[in-house]
């Protein structure tokens, strides 16, 4: 396999145009590859300036877990740092995370954080939303979004080798206006549900308009962690 590290987005251009394969720290494909065969051509995008950086509104998709520190918030932080074991975190990237993993442990975070990703198509660079990049798996260049008020996350613990753990990610934000609105994103199994509700006036405000919501139809354990995330950061808020 010769593996390509190009510098810049118009050699990965190239790359794609070639046939390289994506991969970041190949922590879900090797064994695949080990069994079946290694692909010819495969490109990293780690030595890319617009894929590793790490800011307080940004961040690349060749970032490697265990970067992702309180240059972020907090929700995308915790997020990252329950993914897998120490060794996992040190070869994991975003992309691979977000685009390649069926778990997609940051995807809720990002939700909340409402970000926008920036993908490589064979032409151009172009933003894009979360949901266009899980279903079509594009490539990953890396996220933006607006700092938010507060955030927070929790992920319930599980055994190894069950079903994926229950996680709850939120975030407040703040419009031009001066109101806040807070997102909530469930990872409930392999499924994720993110929603939006006013929250200005408080926890009951907010879990009444989530009750509308298709995360009000999940089952009694998840809606009882959801409503303490809620209390949660919302307390945080009246404290400040």
């Amino acid at each position: 396999m010769l593996l390509r590290l190009p510098t810049t987005v118009s050699e990965v251009q190239e790359c794609m145009a070639e046939g390289a394969v994506p991969i970041g720290g190949a922590t879900l494909v090797w064994a695949g590859w080990q069994r079946d065969g290694f692909p010819a051509l495969a490109m990293s995008l780690r030595d890319l300036p617009e894929a590793t950086v790490v800011e307080p509104e940004a961040l690349g998709a060749a970032v490697v877990l265990h970067r992702i520190d309180d240059r972020v918030p907090e929700v995308l932080r915790r997020a990252a740092g329950t993914v897998g074991t120490g060794a996992v975190r040190r070869t994991a990237t975003v992309g691979g995370n977000i685009v390649g993993s069926s778990l997609r442990c940051l995807l809720p975070a990002a939700l909340v954080l409402d970000a926008r990703p920036t993908v490589l198509g064979p032409d151009r660079a172009y933003e894009t939303d979360l949901a266009e990049v899980v279903a079509k798996r594009h490539l990953l260049l890396g996220l933006r979004w607006r700092t938010p008020t507060a955030s927070g996350y929790r992920k319930e613990p599980a055994e190894a080798g069950g079903p994926p753990p229950l996680v709850v990610a939120t975030a407040v934000h703040a419009d031009d206006e001066g109101r806040h609105h807070l997102r909530v994103a469930v990872r409930d199994g392999y499924e994720v549900l993110s929603e939006t509700a006013p929250c200005d006036e408080g926890a009951d405000q907010a879990l009444g308009a989530l009750e509308r919501t298709d995360i009000g139809a999940l089952h009694s354990a998840a809606r009882d962690v959801v409503r303490a995330q809620v209390a949660d950061i919302l307390d945080s808020l009246s404290d400040r």
